[in-house]
């Protein structure tokens, strides 16, 4: 069991330690939202959306997809699909089983007959981070559409920027003890006990021993700058758990990724503890929230809901 250790203990190793742990391994690139342009005619090879088991993804078109002209190779892996209305969106859900690497290939044809008269794309098996929503536009969109994504994409770039230079400062904080002081120092932890709370899925590949949820606010502010999820977790398997990517799911169905720290294998029928968090606006969910851990390779994923986070409300001096 996870003794009721100090809050800011954990947090100053989350912020401190995860910048100095081993690089993470290398997971498939996905987006919750995706766009692609077929004005110019269709991409030369089908580019790649992520999919999980049991959770729907939606391609939207700006122009009507035929009755009848839907394909999918190789058949028999989604466990449903359907076109939306006037055949403007279509829905598909891989089957539970559909493994992390596993390729479907979706093929479309409109129902105009203009140029391009089709466009096919991969459905690519990731273990928690299947891409929710797909636009696809074959008409050329007017300028101020284009401004609009030109902006967001130089927003995310910037985000980028500054988590990179955030990491890059923390390397010259204190961890451990002394990182916990200077956290406490610059503003408040809270932490609380949330495992009796959690509601388990019940395809998990690991098992749940204890959980402990974390928030660092500074001071003068009233939304947390951080938040973080400590677990410890049971390993049933015959092989070895390694943690390889973290996502949280708030209650709007937004979906963040986490950071994650340490990178140490769960052992086989053995025991282990993860930290998982994230700062900056990001952190400031609504929950109740899902968590959502996986790993780099196979099936194995870990499922939790109902996952909250204490207020911790720092007052200026």
């Amino acid at each position: 069991m996870l003794p009721p250790s100090p809050g800011a203990v954990l947090l100053a190793a989350l912020l401190a330690g995860a910048a100095q742990a081993a690089e993470p391994l290398p997971v498939p690139r996905c987006a919750a939202t995706a766009r692609f342009d077929l004005a110019a005619g269709s991409p030369e090879v089908a580019p790649d959306v992520c999919a999980s088991a049991d959770e729907t993804t939606t391609f939207v078109f700006d122009s009507r997809v035929a009755v009848g002209a839907v394909e999918f190779q190789p058949g028999g892996r989604l466990a449903d699909w359907a076109l939306g209305q006037e055949g403007l969106s279509l829905h598909v859900m891989p089957k539970g089983d559909y493994l992390p690497g596993e390729r479907v290939k979706v093929t479309v044809r409109f129902a105009d007959g203009a140029a391009p008269a089709s466009a096919s794309f991969w459905l690519v098996g990731h273990a928690a981070k299947g891409t929710r929503r797909v636009y696809v536009f074959r008409q050329p969109r007017p300028p101020d559409v284009l401004k609009k994504e030109r902006d967001e994409a130089q927003a995310e770039a910037r985000q980028c920027q500054e988590d990179k230079a955030r990491l890059l400062a923390e390397r010259e904080e204190p961890g451990g003890l002394m990182g916990a002081a200077w956290l406490e120092g610059a503003g408040v932890v809270a932490f609380k006990r949330i495992g009796p709370y959690l509601r388990e899925h019940p395809a998990n590949a690991l098992g749940l021993d204890e959980a402990w949820s974390y928030s660092y606010t500074l001071t003068g502010e009233t939304h947390p700058a951080s938040v973080a999820v400590r677990l410890r977790l049971l390993n049933p398997g015959a092989e070895p758990w390694t943690l390889a990517g973290a996502a949280l799911v708030d209650s709007a169905g937004e979906q963040v990724e986490l950071a994650r720290w340490p990178l140490a294998p769960i052992p086989a029928t053995g025991a282990g503890a993860v930290v998982v968090g994230i700062e900056g606006a990001r952190a400031q969910l609504g929950c109740p929230c899902t968590l959502k851990l996986w790993e780099a390779q196979g099936p194995r994923t870990f499922t939790l809901e109902n996952v909250t986070f204490p207020e911790g409300k720092a007052k200026g001096p």
